[in-house]
């Protein structure tokens, strides 16, 4: 279904400081504009903003940056951010096509990715859409620092074997594999609105860490 245009979402994203406008201009300046030397970790489909925006309060030493495709998706995430008791200092918004993600990245400027509730784009023909699949996997491996992970979760069980086969494909070393997160031992985790939602009706939790191959 086609996400409705907000049409306030321009004009609050323009007077928020923390939504990056032109985010290709900072490219191998994020720490510089963070103004510290802290890792760098990014969420590529923030949603709601939720998991984000508890991370960024959790871990006041990490800098948060939470991006989508909509401006209008972006506009309730950084609500969500401002609605919380204390608004994360050390998270910043972007609107952009994660296709261009090494144009608003420099080489190793990342030190952690998470990947949370992708679409699953279930047709075969539409695989490489997927924010798993190897086209991305290598821009990936681009951004993110040696031993830089991505962490992902997913109720889709056939979007997580394809992911696994294209991980494997492309020599990332996968880590904490589970195929039920919530009866698993992992502890601290934050669901986001959709995993709550789908938890509630049911459904497990895939979900995996996989590190940047040493090539």
């Amino acid at each position: 279904m086609r996400l409705r245009r907000d049409a306030r979402a321009t004009d609050y994203l323009a007077q928020d400081e923390r939504v990056i406008q032109k985010p290709e201009e900072l490219k191998g300046k994020w720490k510089e504009h963070f103004g510290n030397d802290n890792p760098i970790h990014v969420e590529f489909g923030c949603g709601k903003g939720g998991f984000i925006t508890q991370l960024a309060l959790r871990n006041p030493d990490i800098n948060y940056i939470a991006a989508e495709r909509a401006e209008t998706v972006v506009y309730k995430a950084c609500k969500k951010a401002n609605a919380s008791e204390e608004t994360p200092k050390n998270l910043r918004f972007l609107f952009f096509d994660v296709h261009n993600c090494t144009d608003i990245f420099e080489a190793g400027e990342v030190d952690r990715l998470y990947l949370n509730f992708s679409d699953p784009w279930p047709k075969k023909r539409h695989a490489n859409r997927r924010l798993t699949y190897r086209e991305f996997l290598d821009r990936y491996e681009q951004i993110l620092a040696d031993n830089g992970e991505i962490h992902f979760k997913t109720d889709n069980k056939g979007l997580f074997a394809s992911s696994i086969e294209e991980l494997s494909l492309r020599n990332w070393l996968m880590k904490n594999v589970t195929l039920d997160l919530h009866n698993s031992d992992m502890e601290d985790n934050i669901m986001t609105e959709y995993e709550k939602k789908f938890s509630e009706l049911g459904f497990t939790i895939n979900r995996l860490e996989a590190v940047k191959p040493n090539r």
